[in-house]
């Protein structure tokens, strides 16, 4: 590999830690305002969002100039493949943060309603997963992107466990119906960013293995 090559993936892998550390600080704010009712929070993450987006953008065509001046071959193309795929997901996490401030702005407008307290959890769990994708990812770490998949399973169970609380609270008063739908909603954008933190997983095992595992049971592997 030329020096020129490195000195360029270095700076493509620190600007996608860069996007990574504004997605998870959106997820954090995101939730602190669901939870607290926190309207200014929940503003700073939709507003937000545009930066998020210029980011991942000026990371794209990043990844098409290094392909188009270097021409990489074997891991190095797989690198810069990974990290097209990659900086994709951070953008929709971003995405779904903002989608859960949204619910926050419409929940704070509605009766309150009892926050399940296993939703801190599956959110420390969900974020757990993004950084530890992305620690995969610069460490080159197969055997720790597979962890991440398997830590989806946690937040499917805490997903299952938070929306049939929610159903509960819903039955006992109709005044909880709007708000409880809402927190629904707001509960499944979170467990979509899990899935995007393991499809990142997946993506770094590609990387340093060459072989796709996405469709496949993370035990097999």
């Amino acid at each position: 590999m030329s020096k020129h090559l490195q000195r360029d993936l270095d700076r493509l892998q620190r600007g996608i830690l860069t996007l990574a550390s504004s997605v998870e600080a959106a997820i954090h704010k995101a939730i602190r305002a669901l939870k607290d009712r926190k309207i200014v929070v929940a503003r700073e993450v939709i507003d937000g969002d545009s930066l998020i987006d210029s980011e991942e953008s000026q990371i794209e065509e990043e990844c098409l100039k290094l392909l188009a001046l270097h021409q990489p071959v074997a891991v190095d193309l797989r690198r810069i493949a990974a990290a097209l795929k990659i900086n994709t997901e951070l953008e929709r996490m971003a995405d779904l943060a903002e989608d859960i401030a949204e619910r926050a702005l419409h929940l704070a407008e509605l009766p309150p309603i009892p926050v399940p307290a296993k939703l801190q959890r599956m959110t420390d769990l969900t974020t757990t997963m993004v950084r530890q994708s992305l620690d995969a990812f610069v460490n080159l770490n197969a055997r720790q992107a597979r962890l991440v998949c398997r830590l989806d399973d946690e937040v499917d169970t805490y997903n299952v466990a938070i929306i049939a609380e929610l159903i509960e609270t819903m039955k006992k008063s109709p005044d909880m119906v709007e708000p409880g739908i809402s927190l629904f909603s707001a509960t499944r954008h979170l467990e979509r960013i899990a899935d995007h933190a393991t499809n990142i997983g997946e993506d770094v095992v590609y990387l340093v293995e060459g072989e796709i595992i996405r469709h496949r049971p993370v035990e097999e592997d």
